[in-house]
């Protein structure tokens, strides 16, 4: 199996900065990677995407097989071909999306039977499957097992049931992804919030390096309810049992806050759908967390929703306009909004790699921190 380079240029802590080299194109980490569930980043130009300091973004395996099929997908020419974007693209495995949208769904061995949200038509997906429509159909550069995404809040043994088939499909998942020269596969780590399922969980997936193996691992599981300080403490006890060669991703996060704590705690890769999916509903990210464009106060601000950002959307529109636009129900609002929220995510992963770099980073956190908590 194909392990991109993955070269760490400089670290402060657990906190590190990197490249992943891909054969599509260099992955800067720490990096985010914008949601593209059904083949498009939501209301957002993949040029856009891309100007805003995007190295890779994410495809969904769940939406893309329902919605056109991933075998129609490929006679298209793949993913890439298909949605304009020419750098590298990370799919998820379906599991969570069955685990969340699907309200008729079966766990069994061999896989999970569910119904679509579409169409009501009944599916299996299986660890064989999923890799056959991520990799050989969608032609993701970057994999993820199957995985059984943990409820929270679970008791013990149930976590540990689901931790358990999450490596055993796992394992299938990388029998079938087998050798091939420019994909990879990751890993998903689950076990809830326990630490002694997560080191379980850690450890026998690290065991698969020693016959080709993961090329990365994910920490799964998390952002399901269990809030902020779980969060950090799950990556705290979870993190050194990770290989420091490889690239780790934290799963479906999340708040600029929770990327700068699990930066800290070693993390270089994440996704969320938050800023298109707050650009719809109005909300502008800042470095003390979100505010909402339709309040009164900005009906008359003409400044710019960040001239510091080095993206059209959030310098070359007022306040006021946007304001105007979101208040009248215009698609432009939407826009514009998730496409500042985009490059201000970005920017932020620009200032935390460069801090790493210049061994400022514990500085850069406590900053960010304290801005974060005196939000009024």
């Amino acid at each position: 199996m194909a392990h991109f380079p993955f070269e760490i240029s400089a670290s402060q802590g657990q906190a590190r900065t990197g490249v992943l080299k891909t054969p599509r194109g260099e992955i800067r980490t720490p990096a985010f990677m914008p949601v593209g569930t059904a083949g498009t980043v939501k209301g957002v130009y993949m040029d856009q995407v891309r100007e805003a300091g995007s190295d890779i973004i994410l495809g969904n395996t769940y939406h893309l097989m329902l919605r056109p099929g991933a075998e129609r997908v490929k006679k298209l020419g793949g993913l890439h071909r298909f949605g304009g974007w020419s750098g590298p693209i990370l799919t998820d495995s379906g599991g969570f999306q069955v685990w969340s949208l699907s309200k008729l769904r079966k766990m069994t061995e061999e896989g999970v039977t569910f119904q679509s949200h579409i169409d009501g038509s009944k599916h299996l997906l299986t660890p064989e499957r999923s890799i056959e429509i991520q990799a050989d159909l969608l032609g993701a550069d970057i994999s993820m097992q199957l995985d059984e995404c943990t409820e929270f809040p679970s008791p013990f043994n149930k976590a540990k049931s689901s931790m358990e088939l999450s490596l055993r499909w796992g394992r299938r998942s990388l029998e079938y992804f087998g050798e091939r020269e420019n994909q990879t596969l990751f890993a998903i780590i689950q076990g809830s919030t326990f630490p002694e399922l997560r080191r379980q969980s850690a450890e026998a997936s690290v065991l698969e390096m020693t016959a080709g193996g993961y090329g990365g691992f994910a920490v799964g599981g998390l952002a399901v309810g269990e809030g902020h300080d779980a969060m950090c403490d799950t990556l705290e006890f979870t993190v050194p049992f990770l290989p420091k060669e490889r690239p780790r991703y934290l799963m479906g996060v999340g708040k600029p806050i929770d990327i700068v704590e699990a930066v800290a705690r070693g993390i270089d890769m994440f996704d969320c759908v938050i800023p298109t999916r707050s650009g719809r509903h109005g909300q502008v990210w800042t470095d003390t967390g979100p505010y909402n464009i339709k309040n009164a106060r900005f009906a008359e601000d003409e400044t710019p929703l960040d001239a510091l950002i080095n993206c059209e959307a959030s310098q070359n529109y007022s306040k006021a306009y946007i304001h105007h636009l979101v208040r009248s129900g215009e698609l432009l609002g939407a826009m514009i909004l998730s496409w500042h929220n985009i490059a201000y995510f970005q920017k932020l992963m620009q200032r935390i790699r460069v801090s790493i770099s210049e061994n400022a980073f514990d500085k850069f956190a406590q900053e960010f921190r304290a801005n974060w908590s005196s939000k009024s």
